[in-house]
C-alpha cells in the first residue's frame, strides 16, 4: 500500500470535525440498493450506493449492529464514492447458522469479507472500521494491504489501554467462560446495556431515536443469537493479542492519526501510553477531540460535516496531498 494513502481517523468521524453544515449534500435513500450473494454457502447481505467506477468505501459495522447502522450516511457519500456496506454472518440480514455449523471467529468473519470483495470484482478499497469493524478490517488489511487505500477507525481501538472498565466482565468470560456467562449477558446483551451503547455520556440523550436500541435488542434477542454472540465475545480475546501487531502495522505504513473524545466503552488512549489529555488541553494539537457517543446510527448536522469532511479527505488522499 502507498503510505501517503493511508488516513487512520478514531472514534469519532461521524459526529465530530466542524460546526459548518454539509454543503450539497442531498439524503435520499434511492440511491442505496439491497443485495445479497453467497459466501462459503451463506448469503451475505449488503447495501450498496454510487457509481460502480467511483472508489470503494468498503464500511464495516459493529456489534451488535448491521450495515443498517450507515443508511444515513450512504446517500452523503454516493454522489463521489462507490459504497459497499455488508452484513457478518450472524449479523443483520446474512445468514445466521448455529456456531456449530459456522466458525463464528473474527478470522472467519474477515475471511467472509475478503471473499465478499473478490466477489463483487473490488480490488481496492478504502476500509470504514467501526467497532466489531475494526478487527475485521485490520484482518483485511494485514492479508491483502495492497488492497487498502486508505482507512478509517471510528470506536475501536487497537491497543489494552483503550478498554473500559466494562471490558472487565468480557475478561472473566475468556477466563471462566461458562460460569460468566450469565454476567457477559448482563453486562453486554441486556436491553440496557443496547441503549448505553446509543447514548454513552451524550448530555443530550433526548436527541438519540430509541427505535435504534430498541430494534437492535430485538436483534439480539432472535432465536440463536445468543450463542453467536457468546462465541464472538470470546474470540474477541483474539484481538486482544493481535494488537501488537496492528500497531507494527500501523507505524509501518504511517500516515496522519486522529483520536478523539471517548466513550464510556472505549475511553480514548494512545497505543502505549497513558488515556490522552481533554479535549480542552488537546485543541493545541493537532488532532481533533470530542467526547462522543459510542453510536453512529443518526443522522445529525454533525454527520453531514463529517460526510463533507471525508469527501476532502479522501480527495486529498488520492491527489497525493499530504495530511
Amino acid at each position: 500500500m502507498n503510505t501517503s494513502a493511508l488516513l487512520v481517523l478514531s472514534a469519532s468521524l461521524a459526529c465530530m470535525i466542524t460546526d459548518a453544515p454539509a454543503q450539497g449534500l442531498g439524503s435520499s435513500r434511492r440511491s442505496i440498493s439491497y443485495h445479497a450473494v453467497d459466501v462459503q454457502g451463506i448469503d451475505i447481505f449488503y447495501r450498496e450506493a454510487g457509481p460502480a467506477n467511483a472508489p470503494t468505501v468498503l464500511l464495516l459495522h459493529g456489534f451488535p449492529s448491521s450495515s443498517r447502522m450507515w443508511e444515513p450516511l450512504l446517500p452523503l457519500l454516493a454522489d463521489k464514492y462507490h459504497l459497499i456496506a455488508p452484513d457478518y454472518p450472524g449479523f443483520g440480514n446474512s445468514s445466521a447458522p448455529s456456531p456449530s455449523s459456522f466458525e463464528y471467529t473474527f478470522d472467519n468473519l474477515a475471511r467472509v469479507m475478503g471473499e465478499l470483495t473478490t466477489k463483487l470484482g473490488i480490488t481496492n478499497y478504502v476500509l470504514f472500521m467501526q467497532d466489531y469493524g475494526a478487527p475485521v478490517g485490520f484482518r483485511m488489511a494485514l492479508s491483502r494491504p495492497e488492497r487498502v487505500r486508505a482507512i478509517i477507525i471510528q470506536n475501536a481501538v487497537s491497543h489494552e489501554q483503550g478498554l473500559s472498565p466494562l471490558w472487565e466482565a468480557c475478561r472473566k468470560y475468556w477466563a471462566d467462560p461458562v460460569r460468566e456467562l450469565e454476567n457477559l449477558k448482563a453486562n453486554f446483551t441486556s436491553l440496557e446495556a443496547t441503549r448505553q451503547r446509543h447514548i454513552g455520556s451524550s448530555p443530550h440523550p433526548d436527541r438519540y431515536d430509541p427505535d435504534t436500541w430498541i430494534d437492535e435488542y430485538a436483534f439480539l434477542t432472535r432465536p440463536g443469537q445468543a450463542d453467536i454472540q457468546a462465541t464472538l465475545f470470546l474470540d474477541y480475546r483474539t484481538n486482544v493479542t493481535s494488537y501488537p501487531l496492528w500497531q507494527k502495522w500501523l507505524r509501518e505504513v504511517g500516515g496522519k492519526c486522529w483520536w478523539s473524545g471517548e466513550n464510556t466503552i472505549l475511553p480514548l488512549a494512545w497505543p502505549g501510553r497513558q488515556p490522552m489529555p481533554t479535549m480542552r488541553r488537546e485543541q493545541k494539537s493537532t488532532s481533533w477531540m470530542r467526547d462522543i457517543s459510542h453510536s453512529t446510527k443518526r443522522l445529525t448536522r454533525s454527520q453531514c460535516s463529517s460526510a463533507t469532511s471525508l469527501n476532502v479527505w479522501i480527495t486529498k488522499e488520492d491527489k497525493g496531498y499530504s495530511f
